[in-house]
């Protein structure tokens, strides 16, 4: 058994127990209107109890951010309400939450909210796949090409929801900044074609990002404001191209200097990128090692190469997951099958080791 991954570690205002965090993961549990169900407050009270540190499933700070449908927002006071629920269960249970914020871009589809602004990006260009709506999958269609207002009004848009997330008891937010939403449009270099001070270079591509992540800042704090990324993600419809490693470094560095409460890495290996980012960030390091053995990750922390680890599918499954790992019990499997949906099944029924 690993020692370190035990040992208490301070992150942004918080002191953490151990070095496992719940990794944010879209449940398409809310209603249509955005809204959190008294479910919700549940399933995260669950997991606060094990985890301490719970990372929220995307939240959208306005109805254009929207991408999946049935997912949370902040930005009516209905929402901030429930989010207020949510966050009592999490400091009941002695846990801490940090609010993932996620504008969608492009990967979103009219179907999913209504009535809602057309769907903007760095350029007019639409990813390759569909996208699941409550009428089935949809090709994404085409968005609008921001323009220089459009990007004020989205930096407003996340300023406005980290200070209602912290308005509703939120610890911190965590910046979406991967995944193939809009702050990665950016990094693309097929998803963003612009001309302007916002695109070419691997500086103009970082700009937009590191906007947002400022403007957050000077709202709530730099030890309430974290950012996740996910460089070269397999299954992305970005490609950040043949400079994207120059660009992520940079990217880091300037993050560094910004004393982030921490970044958030989702990688699926120990690559050779991940040991040139740790070097060029000296903040706290979270990793999210996808589908990787348990092993594996508990050994990079164990090394050193990362300083805390957030699990998603296993705590999905496992409220008490941090506990089976002291105790070396097994785990129970993920129902995929309401992995998204409504209801409690899947979602507040699975069993702890009591």
């Amino acid at each position: 058994m690993t020692k370190k991954v035990f040992t208490p570690i301070r992150v942004g205002n918080m002191t953490l127990d151990h070095r496992f965090a719940m990794a944010p993961m879209t449940r398409s549990r809310a209603t249509f209107e955005g809204v959190q169900t008294p479910l919700a407050a549940e399933y995260y009270g669950q997991r606060a109890a094990d985890m301490g540190l719970v990372i929220t499933e995307a939240v959208q700070p306005s109805l254009q951010a929207q991408g999946n449908n049935n997912t949370p927002g902040i930005y009516t006071p209905e929402q901030v309400a429930a989010w207020q629920s949510v966050t009592k269960a999490v400091h009941d249970n002695g846990g801490y939450l940090f609010m993932q914020i996620q504008h969608a871009g492009r990967l979103t589809h009219p179907e999913n909210a209504a009535p809602r602004p057309a769907a903007i990006a760095p350029s007019a260009v639409a990813p390759e796949g569909q996208i699941f709506t409550p009428n089935g999958p949809r090709d994404v269609p085409v968005p609008n090409e921001a323009t220089k207002a459009d990007l004020e009004n989205v930096v407003a848009e996340f300023r406005l929801a980290a200070r209602r997330a912290i308005d509703a008891g939120a610890d911190g937010v965590e910046i979406h900044g991967g995944h193939s939403f809009l702050l990665h449009q950016f990094f693309g270099e097929t998803s963003n074609v612009r001309q302007d001070e916002y695109g070419g270079s691997i500086e103009n591509r970082i700009r937009f990002v590191l906007e947002v992540v400022a403007a957050v800042v000077d709202e709530i704090g730099a030890d309430k404001t974290a950012i996740r990324l996910s460089p070269f993600h397999s299954r992305s419809t970005i490609d950040e191209g043949e400079n994207g490693t120059a660009l992520y470094v940079l990217l880091m560095e300037k993050l560094n200097d910004m004393k982030l409460a921490y970044v958030h890495l989702v990688l699926q290996e120990a690559t050779a990128l991940l040991t040139t980012l740790r070097e060029k960030f000296i903040g706290p390091l979270v990793v999210n090692f996808e589908g990787q053995p348990l092993d594996m990750r508990l050994e990079a922390v164990e090394s050193g190469l990362v300083d805390m680890l957030t699990i998603g599918t296993l705590s999905l499954a496992n409220p008490d997951f941090v506990a089976r790992v002291k105790a070396d019990a097994p785990f129970n499997e993920p129902d995929f099958s309401t992995t998204f949906g409504r209801g409690a099944q899947g979602y507040t029924d699975y069993p702890t080791l009591g």
